[in-house]
């Protein structure tokens, strides 16, 4: 080069450095993450009653997993798949009330990533706490848009969160999310980027658009549930929908990663959370979502990268939700420093073609003290029943007394692991986390209180719900709360009030400080979001357009404590429904 002229060597620099500065240039990662889809929800499991051709191509370009265990419902897949252990090492015991909230102590994929200079992203549902220091952009992400708790009740322009921020989706919620994580690639497409996808779908209520729906809703499905299992067909056919509108997702995507000259530098993962929300076809597997069986805790698990992972690859050797961080780890080059010791293996040397031999080894699916075993041949039921999983896929044959050897080392196996993570399905007492100045919002929805004198949740399950039949001064609601930092606080209370209960008195109090003031204004828009279910929805709470009732500012201590929200009055013949309070660190 030192032969050429000036320009011309500015030139070929100009040409190639970007080329040679890419080809050490980190991957991107993209992880789409489902809600409620079992293995048998995509054509490429071998169902013919859908077509997913967008998430097929991953596999048919990239590799497959042949058996990829999660947990049996949300909240533990999510903790396990951040941490690389299991979750109950990470204090996550339920889905909901506080009992999902995943510890302080354990360092999440999205650190790692963020510490080796990946910008990080996540879009869609997060469900391992809501308030700071639990929430995403406290573990890791520096973008986060979607909403924090289990599920939701309404996915046309739902509210939302930006950052902490409340905001309102745009249309369907599962095309939004992707929206966004297309909008962030393009900002972020000239460094590494770890962006996750997390859809809320095929989870109840069972909601998707028009041309979706019009596929399904008179279509015959010739594969149906397992004999014995009772099939719901308009849930299964809205199931299969959504999981088609989540393709035509993933399509966009693969398609915009294409449009940057991305996608031989990107790696893309897709699983799910759980088994199926319901019965229907599954490959003839026995379980479905909530259960230690086959069917409710196999996932699907495809991953493409181009330039290391050989098209058409099948991964034989049993793998979980435990191995992504130590494998994407190595796949991406990033220590892994500062953390606690794992319980996932590094998977890429088989993705890479390095390895591929199928060493033993058993993995722990656990929920509501039920837990299994599952070898590379095997499962222990938790029941204690054994099933040659090759021979009796459909686990229909206890083999466990023709097999005594086998059946006593799993159950001494599974012995050994309860005593190691700890303890499981607990009440969770952990105070709700209130006034950090960097994130001086905090929400304390419905779902995480407590109600008392007859008020009422709206639904059974409390992750969507929000307290209603508050009628006298005895009917309270409680929160558990841990104030971080001494200061004034301002109050809203997110609450509908008829007209003719216009003008009761509430009062806020929290270890001495108390707060009144009166409902000054009706704010009384009817429930509503079923008038979007293709089905009737079971647990999941209507919802409604609740409005801040500005109470003032009260002076909260540092400290633990229970904050108190109640009426001092009630002229009317109700005080307000209350979706939540948020308190706002203000000096």
């Amino acid at each position: 080069m030192r032969y050429l002229t000036p320009l011309i060597r500015i030139v070929l620099l100009g040409l190639f450095l970007p080329i040679l500065m890419g080809a050490d240039r980190r991957p991107n990662v993209v992880i789409f993450l489902t809600d409620d889809q079992g293995w048998g929800d995509l054509s490429i499991s071998g169902n013919t009653n859908l077509s997913t051709p967008n998430i097929d191509s991953l596999a048919r370009d990239g590799a497959r997993f042949d058996r990829f265990f999660v947990c049996p419902v949300c909240s533990p897949t999510r903790a396990e798949f951040l941490t690389g252990r299991y979750h109950t090492r990470g204090g996550v015991r339920d889905v909901t009330s506080g009992g999902e909230r995943l510890n302080l102590g354990e360092k999440t994929i999205a650190e790692h990533f963020r510490a080796a200079g990946y910008a990080t992203a996540m879009f869609g549902k997060w469900h391992n706490g809501s308030q700071y220091p639990y929430h995403p952009n406290a573990r890791g992400f520096q973008e986060y848009y979607g909403f924090t708790s289990g599920h939701w009740g309404d996915y046309f322009s739902p509210p939302l969160e930006h950052n902490g921020q409340p905001t309102q989706g745009k249309g369907f919620l599962a095309d939004d999310l992707t929206s966004h994580a297309m909008e962030y690639v393009n900002a972020y497409k000239d460094k590494p980027f770890f962006c996750m996808i997390t859809f809320n779908t095929p989870h109840s209520p069972m909601q998707v658009p028009d041309p979706y729906w019009a596929r399904f809703k008179d279509k015959p499905l010739p594969l149906r549930a397992k004999t014995g299992d009772p099939e719901d067909l308009a849930f299964t056919r809205a199931a299969l929908a959504m999981c088609e509108n989540i393709d035509d997702n993933v399509g966009r995507m693969l398609a915009h990663l294409k449009s940057l000259n991305l996608a031989d530098d990107t790696i893309v993962f897709y699983f799910s959370d759980n088994g199926p929300n319901a019965f229907r076809w599954n490959g003839g597997m026995k379980g479905r979502k909530g259960t230690t069986d086959e069917g409710g805790v196999r996932s699907p698990a495809i991953i493409r990268w181009p330039k290391a992972i050989k098209g058409g690859t099948t991964i034989l050797p049993i793998a979980g939700a435990i191995d992504l961080l130590p494998t994407f780890a190595a796949l991406c080059d990033v220590q892994l420093s500062g953390g606690k010791p794992l319980d996932g293996v590094n998977l890429a040397p088989w993705l890479k073609g390095e390895r591929s031999d199928t060493p033993e080894r058993v993995l722990f699916n656990a929920w509501a003290n039920q837990v299994s075993a599952r070898t590379q041949t095997h499962r222990l039921s938790a029941s204690g029943k054994l099933y040659d999983m090759i021979a009796d896929p459909g686990q229909t044959r206890d083999i466990a007394e023709a097999n005594p050897a086998l059946t006593k080392t799993l159950v001494e196996a599974v012995a050994n692991h309860r005593r190691d993570v700890g303890p499981r399905g607990l009440a969770d007492t952990r105070p709700f986390t209130v006034g950090y100045r960097e994130f001086p919002r905090t929400p304390l929805p419905a779902r995480d209180g407590v109600p008392h004198g007859g008020i009422e949740r709206s639904a059974r399950a409390p992750n969507c719900s929000y307290f209603t039949n508050w009628k006298t001064i005895s009917g309270s609601m409680t929160w558990n709360i841990e104030v971080a930092t001494s200061g004034r606080y301002d109050v809203e209370i997110l609450r509908t009030v008829r007209q003719a209960d216009v003008g009761a008195t509430v009062e806020l109090a929290f270890n001495g400080a108390k707060l009144a003031g009166k409902t000054s204004e009706a704010w009384d828009p009817p429930a509503r979001g079923d008038e979007n279910d293709r089905v009737p929805r079971a647990g999941e709470s209507l919802v409604k357009d609740f409005k801040p009732l500005r109470l003032g500012s009260i002076d909260l201590a540092q400290g633990q404590g229970t904050l108190t929200l109640k009426a001092l009055d009630v002229p009317g013949t109700g005080v307000m429904d209350v979706r939540g309070i948020v308190l706002t660190l203000v000096k």
